[in-house]
């Protein structure tokens, strides 16, 4: 198949949601029984069947996250370069119906972000901006790059999607990671949320990750928004689309991520509210499902949550995060994306994982490298 797009038609969104809570004890204990688990088996781990076997997933997460991942945790901190955004969203602060002061950070401001970000102890830097080409488009965003990559080891973005020859150019420039959520995989429902805009195109956002495959991206982050549909349905949409990209673009690595609808000024109230053992559920599913796919949990979590679940099979986590344009050190006041849980120092969740056993990573991908 050329793209996803081909095998996603191929599934229909009620037979699938059926398909999962129709599963049984059965189909949860011969899963958890196998060495190597398929989408069935995926499907059996994430369905209300699997409730009573927590425990048994936990420790068998843990067990397969040490025996790949070792006791070790990746910290990452975002940089909001800019809250300009043409889109319209129901459940984001930086949508373009909500009201809010515009801000883009100039040269100086980012280097002063980056400045106090590299303090904090960071070399992986997230860059995140809303979507708006005319500001923050390609240019903008290579340019930050050039500003930010002689003091970062790994830069990644969670940006609007671009084409296959925008992903070489930043390539380029030192990109490794491209973060990139389809929200949901429900197509009716994924128009309601994004009626203006570049982004409510489904297809073009449900084919980036073929264009970043494409492009030789280094690595991929997944995910969907919990609490926009159903999260079992779109989370088994999304595991299908994460083996189709590790069978189609086996050079590259993957990520999970696994952000909650959290609030916001005017905010979206959860169409489905997930509890945090439904949670747990989930992380140890997709970690029974694939040993080798990164698992990332954000500071949109709380302070208890992320402190038990460290161990569950998650390999990274954001630390000291701030969602708005200047949030670190040049203007801290401005809007938020969406409000922030954990509020912790990095070093405060250095703490935390030492106390549970855990190294922190700082750095573990250096440009020196990336040679060519």
């Amino acid at each position: 198949m050329s793209t996803f797009s081909q095998l996603f038609h191929q599934h229909d969104w009620e037979e699938v949601k059926q398909s999962i809570y129709s599963k049984t004890a059965k189909d949860v204990e011969h899963a958890l029984g196998k060495s190597k688990r398929d989408l069935e088996d995926f499907k059996a781990l994430i369905s209300p069947a699997a409730a009573p076997y927590l425990e048994q997933m936990a420790q068998l997460s843990h067990q397969i996250t040490q025996k790949r991942f070792g006791k070790t945790m990746q910290l990452y901190v975002p940089l909001y370069l800019s809250n300009e955004c043409q889109n319209i969203c129901t459940y984001c602060g930086f949508s373009l119906d909500n009201k809010i002061p515009r801000r883009t950070l100039t040269d100086a401001e980012i280097l002063k972000e980056a400045d106090h970000i590299k303090e904090m102890g960071f070399e992986h830097l997230l860059l995140v901006t809303g979507e708006a080409n005319r500001t923050v488009g390609v240019p903008y965003i290579k340019n930050a790059m050039q500003l930010l990559r002689p003091h970062f080891a790994h830069l990644s973005m969670e940006v609007q999607p671009m084409d296959q020859e925008e992903y070489e150019e930043l390539i380029a420039e030192g990109l490794n990671t491209v973060y990139i959520y389809q929200e949901t995989y429900h197509q009716e429902d994924y128009k309601k949320h994004h009626p203006k805009g570049k982004k409510s195109n489904f297809e073009y956002r449900l084919r980036t990750p073929d264009r970043l495959g494409k492009a030789g991206i280094h690595k991929i982050g997944l995910g969907v928004l919990i609490g926009l549909e159903d999260w079992r349905t779109d989370c088994f949409f999304n595991a299908l689309h994460l083996e189709y990209l590790e069978k189609t673009y086996w050079r590259a690595k993957y990520s999970i991520s696994f952000p909650r609808l959290r609030p916001f000024s005017g905010g979206l109230d959860p169409k489905v509210e997930m509890s945090d053992r439904e949670l747990v559920q989930l992380i140890c599913a997709y970690r029974i499902f694939d040993e080798e796919v990164e698992l990332s949990l954000s500071t949109r979590e709380s302070e208890k949550f992320r402190d038990h679940v460290c161990k569950l099979g998650i390999t990274a986590m954001s630390a000291g995060s701030k969602t708005n344009p200047g949030g670190y050190v040049v203007e801290p006041q401005s809007l938020e994306q969406f409000e922030i849980s954990d509020e912790r120092s990095p070093a405060l969740i250095e703490e935390m994982l030492e106390r549970n056993g855990y190294e922190t990573v700082w750095k573990d991908w250096d440009i020196a490298y990336d040679v060519k």
